[in-house]
């Protein structure tokens, strides 16, 4: 079927077999324009009701547009679809990535030693710890200057070079628990082949001082290694250009041994991960290794157990009370029935500002997707776009679309009882931003209080606020490496939970690598002396020619 089909509107896509996504089209007619302000009248408890604490997150999700029915049927899609199943067969070590034929085993990666997980009836559990137990050793060695770069000088600077999951997860590992890293060292972190990137990674540390981390499981990785054979080449020049410098220099994440000894690395500084490990699902493999330098091994273990606390009440919880399961209910609920197109992450923590854009590779590079694991289109829209920032500076930017706007934009605010840093009224200030945004989105501003309030008639239209804007609030007592792992291992689930609704394989990324094979074409001729031939098409052919002609006025 052609890529035409797919963008069918909706109501004209293959119907859904399944009873409950039917029972829901029917049901989403009759609760569609119940108000929150109705439903919160009508049950004086319902903020206390619909809420569910786990693993110490507390969700309240009182302030979405469903009534109890809703959740009963969401409940009966979930067990329509073999969600349990699909759980059981994940942790089982089986190979539900079925394009690639791979089992989806990043749980592995915190399970506790002496854990057992089989894949194709080895025990990976014990490889993961001899990984972990060898990154704790690196980490301590180069933490206590034990580690000496080639000059014999400490190491004071660690630049960790990847791209997508081996940056996205590493660098916001390391803003969200800044608060613990070492801060006699600094950390870079370099992915955008854009060499501005690592210029301005570089420009102030001194070669001598200065470790780097390169992130690629295959040691090809264009972007990623196009950056390494800079860092190498900037690490030489600044050490007198002696090439055993490089093993005191720079070590590596990946399975490639012979390109990374031919890099020259050490292969005995090459830290092994494993084909059933996402790149996005990799932070708390050998791919962490710069956060667990930066933290420390005791903290970076902290955060693995949050991440298995998570993981186990995901697995075990009846769905009703399973905060990843009721978030991904809910997320389905809204982009399928409401034609929601996206979903609002907004952190009320400096910490997590990069918590968003590291949520949108995890979920839109995992349901993405177009096709069912039987090899048919869609027959429901996936894979929302997520996106936020940190309040309260969202508040002054783009807040004013989701309170007044045309558009229905689900939120999930995240919050922390305690601050890292207690300054005076700030940390009582944050909170009760984030408590009134939550309220003014469910209830908004009628007509009758703008007016009760002495507005002229002419300007009342302009402030009433329409409320109904559903939300969840993820509250938590502080922000630690624990609470981190639960907090990623919570969304990393939600998406397992959609994609299962819809179907699809959460754990391919085909869809990244059409690009990358074109543009390894266009690289030689944007590259050759001569004029090449091309044999694009007139846009892409005379985008070229343009840029070449740029190119010679140097």
């Amino acid at each position: 079927m052609s890529m035409a089909a797919h963008v069918q509107p909706l109501a004209n896509r293959p119907a859904t077999r399944t009873p409950a996504w039917d029972a829901l089209a029917s049901h989403y007619k009759k609760v569609s324009k119940l108000h929150l302000r109705q439903l919160f009248g009508d049950d004086p408890k319902r903020g206390e009701r619909m809420a569910v604490e786990a693993a110490g997150l507390y969700l309240d999700y009182s302030k979405n547009r469903i009534i109890d029915q809703t959740l009963r049927l969401l409940l009966q899609l979930a067990e329509e679809s073999g969600l349990q199943a699909r759980i059981d067969a994940m942790f089982g070590g089986e190979k539900i990535n079925i394009t690639e034929k791979r089992a989806v085993l990043h749980v592995a990666l915190r399970a506790p030693r002496g854990a057992s997980i089989l894949v194709d009836g080895k025990d990976v559990v014990p490889e993961v710890h001899s990984v972990l137990d060898k990154m704790a050793n690196f980490s301590d060695r180069v933490r206590s200057g034990a580690w000496k770069g080639h000059t014999g000088k400490r190491i004071r600077n660690v630049v960790n070079i990847g791209i997508g999951g081996s940056d996205l997860g590493p660098v916001m590992a390391y803003e969200a628990l800044k608060h613990y890293s070492e801060r006699d060292m600094s950390f870079r972190f370099v992915s955008n082949i854009d060499g501005t990137d690592f210029a301005e990674a570089v420009r102030d540390l001194d070669p001598s001082e200065t470790l780097f981390v390169v992130s690629s499981k295959t040691f090809t990785t264009l972007e990623t290694m196009t950056n390494a054979h800079t860092a190498r080449a900037w690490s030489l020049a600044g050490l007198g250009g002696d090439a055993s410098s490089v093993a005191k220099h720079f070590v590596a994440v990946a399975t490639n041994a012979a390109e990374v000894a031919k890099f020259g690395i050490d292969t005995a500084n090459m830290f092994e991960f494993w084909d059933w490990v996402g790149g996005r699902y990799s932070m708390d493999s050998a791919i962490g290794l710069s956060t667990m330098v930066a933290i420390g091994p005791d903290n970076f273990r902290s955060m693995l157990d949050g991440f298995h606390q998570m993981d186990e009440h995901f697995r075990t919880t009846p769905f009703e009370v399973n905060l990843p399961v009721l978030m991904g209910l809910l997320s389905v609920w809204y982009n399928d029935f409401f034609g929601a197109q996206t979903v609002a992450v907004l952190p009320y923590e400096q910490y997590l500002k990069r918590f968003p854009a590291y949520l949108q590779q995890l979920t839109m590079e995992s349901n993405g997707k177009h096709i069912t694991l039987d090899g048919e289109i869609v027959a429901h829209d996936t894979g929302p776009i997520y996106w936020g920032e940190p309040g309260t500076n969202g508040q002054h930017s783009f807040y004013q679309l989701i309170h007044q706007g045309t558009r229905l934009i689900p939120c999930d605010f995240i919050a922390f009882a305690q601050p890292l840093n207690p300054v005076g009224r700030h940390h009582d200030m944050l909170l009760a931003n984030v408590f009134a945004q939550t309220e003014a989105l469910a209830f908004g501003k009628t007509p009758e209080q703008v007016k009760a309030e002495g507005t002229p008639d002419w300007l009342v239209p302009h402030r009433v606020f329409e409320g109904n804007r559903p939300s969840n609030t993820i509250l938590a007592e502080r922000l630690t490496p624990d609470t981190l792992g639960k907090l990623v291992a919570l969304y990393e689930h939600s998406v397992f939970t959609q994609g299962v609704l819809w179907n699809i394989d959460s754990f391919d990324q085909w869809g990244v690598e059409l690009g990358k094979v074109l543009a390894q074409r266009i690289i030689p001729e944007l590259e050759n002396n001569l004029e090449p031939a091309l044999n694009h098409d007139s846009s892409t052919n005379s985008l070229i020619r343009r840029y070449r002609k740029h190119k010679e006025s140097l």
